[in-house]
């Protein structure tokens, strides 16, 4: 048995209850069914160990949703249910490797099986994926047909991480984590589109490390802070992400709007490869790419940043700027110091995602590790 099993059930299940409550007391439907701790268990224990199998040199990536067939009127239904033994997750994995695609798992007899494939699934349903070898996420889904789903648990070996919902309330908490959170408010549950979420996702699946700018729509200030000139400046400000987002209602629910955005954040994200940072407005034009970070003449630089990690149990390090990390970390830090309305995302080579933003409350930039709420 796998130890972190049974450790994290009572805490996944009890999330679960708290939200599919309050979301039935507020008419939300179709909603999941709430899984017990023994499934729970069950499911966590039986996922980690196919994560370790390799099948034809493939490591088995998988995806597992707990709900019944019934409420998928689209699904896939195998004529023979799977067992959860490693084995045959492991060889079925291939299946669910792309996103939004799933094992179906219910109860069958006395035993839970994978009774097929499912795309469509109710809001707050229990996901479970495999990352990587040993690496879990348990997430919900948000309701909507796109996007990201809310994680609740990172398991990696005997390192087990709990999403704290409460940091979403905390002072000077930006709007990204509370997006990334999902608990910033009920109607971001459902049919919302968060592009700087999309983006954060998107930079960290091209596993190259890189930096994004989000500053002030209308001023050049922020220019005061990097090397001039610009290898990639854009002129005119490249306008295709701002466009899809003046789009609203029944637009964006359309399948070549949310098509067009994927492909656009793709393009955006792709670009922070690029070595230096990616320049965007808050109104998401693109300005520049590939600029070098530079201390704004007459500033100070970052002596020390405030970090935390939204999990329960985390505590906030004060960290001096030697040791935030690499280049791309200690000079997005000096860009929040000196361009205070702004935001800088890094992605590091090594997972790591930080959120760098000013505190007006701690008078000191303040970095958010959140890669646990982007798995």
């Amino acid at each position: 048995m796998y130890p972190a099993a049974k450790l994290v059930a009572p805490i996944v299940r009890s999330h679960f209850k708290r939200h599919l409550d309050a979301a039935s007391a507020r008419g939300l439907s179709p909603l999941a069914v709430l899984p017990d701790e023994n499934v729970i268990e069950t499911l966590i224990d039986a996922t980690f160990w196919a994560s370790l199998r390799r099948e034809e040199g493939y490591v088995a990536k998988i995806s597992l949703a707990y709900l019944p067939p019934e409420q998928d009127p689209s699904r896939l239904l195998f004529e023979h249910p799977l067992t959860l033994h490693p084995r045959a997750l492991a060889k079925v994995a291939p299946v669910v490797e792309r996103a939004g695609i799933h094992l179906g798992v219910w109860h069958n007899s006395d035993d839970l099986r994978v009774w097929g494939i499912t795309h469509k699934i109710p809001t707050f349903c229990f996901v479970l994926e495999v990352v990587e070898p040993g690496l879990l996420v348990i997430k919900h889904h948000r309701g909507e047909q796109s996007g990201k789903y809310v994680n609740v648990a990172v398991l990696e070996g005997d390192q087990v991480k709990v999403v704290d919902e409460k940091a979403s309330s905390l002072p000077d908490c930006p709007q990204l984590l509370t997006s990334l959170l999902g608990f910033d408010s009920p109607s971001s549950w459902i049919d919302s589109v968060n592009v700087l979420v999309q983006l954060a996702v998107s930079m960290r699946a091209h596993g190259r490390g890189g930096s994004l700018l989000v500053v002030p729509s209308g001023s050049d200030q922020w220019r005061q802070s990097v090397v001039e000139p610009i290898p990639y400046s854009v002129a005119p400000a490249f306008r295709e992400l701002a466009g899809l987002m003046r789009e609203s209602g029944a637009g964006r629910q359309a399948h070549v709007w949310q098509e067009a955005l994927r492909e656009t954040v793709d393009a955006i994200a792709g670009l922070t490869a690029v070595d230096g940072a990616t320049v965007i407005s808050d109104s998401y034009e693109l300005l520049a790419f590939g600029a070098k970070i530079a201390r704004k003449r007459g500033s100070t630089p970052v002596e020390q940043v405030m970090m935390t990690e939204p999990i329960e149990g985390g505590v906030a390090v004060a960290l001096t700027a030697a040791e935030l990390g690499g280049t791309r970390h200690l000079s997005a830090a000096q860009f929040v110091h000196d361009q205070r309305d702004a935001i800088a995302l890094v992605a590091s080579q090594d997972r790591r995602f930080t959120v760098f933003a000013w505190s007006p409350c701690e008078d000191r930039v303040h970095a958010h590790r959140v890669e646990a709420l982007l798995l």
